[in-house]
């Protein structure tokens, strides 16, 4: 709901779509497609900082190792993401040197988002597994919404993602119940 709350907030454009998605504005196509990477940066950086708060509130099943490796597999994978960004200032006459900082600059929000969530999970350590629910929520969420093109398509593309999420929700509900 968090997400969907910003996708309404946020002018964005999904890569190698032409239609923008989002409240009306004026904004050019590689702004919009930077805020959409950066929307899709912030539950990256909850997902690494729920980690280390659980490693630093030494929680038994979470360890340094699971929290290291979540972290450099979102690392990695934010090298194309940067590129994504790159290519298009640096094709609209940007130097090389801006279109890399633009580059470098989106992945900022994910160090962010990390210490925001080791700080609130510091203060109210009951909350963790609420945290660690909403930061996979949402990367669950964002999973769905950018890699299943055919979900974040057309005028109704939250439809796709809303009942993606009921289904998961019943299947996890039924795979506890039924144990």
């Amino acid at each position: 709901m968090f997400l969907i709350a910003l996708d309404h907030l946020i002018p964005y454009l999904h890569v190698g779509s032409d239609q923008a998605e989002g409240p009306k504005s004026k904004l050019g196509r590689t702004t919009k497609m930077v805020l959409a990477v950066t929307l899709h940066n912030i539950p990256e950086g909850m997902a690494v900082g729920v980690m280390y708060a659980g490693f630093l509130a030494e929680n038994a099943q979470i360890t340094a190792t699971s929290a290291l490796a979540l972290s450099l597999g979102i690392a990695i994978q934010n090298s194309p993401e940067g590129a994504i960004i790159s290519m298009p200032l640096r094709a609209e006459g940007e130097s090389k040197r801006k279109a890399f900082l633009g580059g470098v600059l989106l992945g900022v929000v994910e160090p962010i988002g990390a210490v925001v969530m080791i700080l609130a999970a510091q203060m109210v350590i009951p909350a963790l597994p609420y945290l660690l629910s909403f930061a996979a929520g949402a990367m669950l969420y964002v999973v769905v919404e950018e890699l299943i093109p055919e979900m974040s398509q057309g005028q109704h593309s939250n439809i796709g993602t809303l009942f993606f999420a009921l289904g998961f929700s019943l299947m996890m509900i039924l795979d506890v119940a039924l144990g």
